[in-house]
Order: structure tokens, then C-alpha cells, then sequence
């Protein structure tokens, strides 16, 4: 006799329905977690970042996912981890590294050692970028460099220092030969960070919606093109934690297209998009 045998799952692909209480359940999660507000106009993006993991999970549905989530914290974090990863290159936004080269760096008194942090540092290029500069500027004595992210996923990226060559493009021809080695082998076609650049650079999991750990208090912070995912109410927060770790005259660098009208806390418009705070 046949024994009948369970129908198998059909995991949800990239073109499954996210429902709009389904999304819902997403935007509270993500903004609960990490203060980011995503738009309804997000609502296809979630869709397929999430469907891989409903594939890799064998699950028919984004509810069922929703459900698993809620009960595993690991895949929580990897939730978030898809829904936060954004776009990011080296010498992006060029003016503000120029700033730091020719303005920050030489008022810089070199008693103490000059501490940047890149506070939504993702893959790794901007922190990487920075010390660049600072290792051009400053050599090997005096500085060292705080690069944290919510992901869990950029952040071991980051850490590995390796890119496709392409990534290369931006980086100006002498960092290039002085601070980058170029892949041979199975590593053809990527280039690495220098070790000495990587081990400057201390890449940590920090979230900038609650309370921030102890970390000290820096010469220069950059949290650039990340405000624009969060609500007025986030933003302030964000930016009240970040201006008090900051050194008396040290420099808050947000991304061009966004800005501090309103909530300052006692910085200074240098520049467009660059804020100091009192001596």
C-alpha cells in the first residue's frame, strides 16, 4: 500500500507578496531596533532582501518568517542586518577628507593621540579611507580610528579589508601604491587594506539608538548619510549621544544632503554639512 507523503513546502522567492500588515510588522521591528524609519515606498526592497532568507529557511510565507524571527534573536540580527546594509565607497563625499587633511589634522597638537570614530562605518570603506589620511598626514605615531555598525555582516566584511579592484577607482594613486596591496592568485581581480592601515581601525557593533557604550571621546566623529533613515525625534537623540563624546573643539561630519537646522546642541556650522563643538 502507498503511504502518502507531505507536500513540500514551497519557500517564498523574491517575487512573493509582502502583504501591507506584513511590511508593517518589518518597519516596527527595524525602527524598534535600530530608530530607522522605513517608507512605505521601501516595501519592495524588504520583499527581496528578506526572500533569500525564506528560501534558505524553507518557509512558504513572509508571515511564517516574521513568526521565526520573533523567536530566534540570531536571525533577528540577520533581519537587520539585510534591512540595514547601505551603499558606501572610498573617498565618498572627497570635501570632507580634504577638510580633515587640510584643516583638522594640522590644528591637531599631537599630545594626546587624534581619535576618529565612524559611527555607521558599514562595509569598512570610509574608516579605511580616513586612516588613509591620517596615516599620510600623522605617520604611524598618534592615532587610531572606532568604525561601528548595527550589522553584524558589513562589520566582518569590513574587518577582512578586502574589496573587488573596482572599489579602487576613487582611491588617489598614491594611497593606492603606499596603503593597498593588490590580489594575486585566487585573490586576482581584489585589492587589500595594508595590515598596518587594518590594525589601526577597531571595528565594533554599536547602535546608536540606545545608550552608547563607553568608547571615550574623539577629535572627530562621522556619521554621514545615515540621519536620512531616521524621524526628527531619532535624529535628536542620536546626535545629543554623538556631540557628548566628542573632545571640546572636536568635529561632528554629517553627509551632504543632510543637516542639523534645529537641533545642534551647541555646535557650530563650520561648513555646509561640517559642525564643531565649543572649546
Amino acid at each position: 500500500m502507498a503511504m502518502a507523503t507531505k507536500a513540500p513546502v514551497r519557500p517564498a522567492t523574491a517575487g512573493s507578496t509582502l502583504s501591507e500588515a506584513e511590511f508593517g510588522e518589518f518597519q516596527r521591528m527595524i525602527f524598534d531596533v535600530a530608530g530607522i524609519h522605513m517608507a512605505a515606498s521601501k516595501r519592495t526592497m524588504v520583499a527581496g532582501r528578506l526572500a533569500k532568507r525564506l528560501k534558505a529557511l524553507q518557509l512558504a510565507s513572509y508571515a511564517e518568517y516574521w513568526q521565526y524571527l520573533r523567536r530566534d534573536p540570531v536571525e533577528k540580527q540577520t533581519a537587520v542586518d539585510l534591512l540595514t546594509t547601505n551603499e558606501t565607497y572610498f573617498f565618498r563625499e572627497p570635501r570632507h577628507f580634504d577638510f580633515l587633511r587640510n584643516t583638522i589634522l594640522p590644528g591637531h597638537s599631537r599630545q594626546q593621540p587624534f581619535r576618529l570614530w565612524s559611527a555607521a562605518c558599514s562595509s569598512g570603506e570610509e574608516p579605511y579611507t580616513a586612516a588613509m589620511v591620517l596615516a599620510q598626514v600623522l605617520g604611524k605615531a598618534g592615532w587610531e580610528i572606532l568604525a561601528s555598525d548595527i550589522s553584524t555582516q558589513v562589520l566582518a566584511q569590513a574587518r577582512t579589508g578586502r574589496y573587488p579592484m573596482a572599489r579602487a577607482e576613487k582611491i588617489p594613486q598614491e594611497l593606492l601604491k603606499n596603503y593597498c596591496l593588490r590580489g594575486v592568485g585566487a585573490a586576482e581581480g581584489t585589492f587589500m587594506v595594508e595590515p598596518s592601515i587594518r590594525s589601526r581601525v577597531d571595528f565594533r557593533q554599536i547602535n546608536l539608538n540606545i545608550k552608547l557604550p563607553e568608547v571615550g571621546s574623539f577629535d572627530v566623529i562621522f556619521l554621514r548619510n545615515v540621519m536620512i533613515y531616521f524621524n526628527t525625534e531619532t535624529k535628536q537623540q542620536i546626535v545629543a549621544r554623538l556631540v557628548a563624546r566628542l573632545k571640546p573643539g572636536g568635529y561632528l561630519i554629517i553627509g551632504h544632503s543632510e543637516t542639523l537646522n534645529g537641533f545642534q546642541n551647541g555646535l557650530k556650522a563650520v561648513m555646509p554639512s561640517v559642525y564643531r563643538a565649543g572649546s
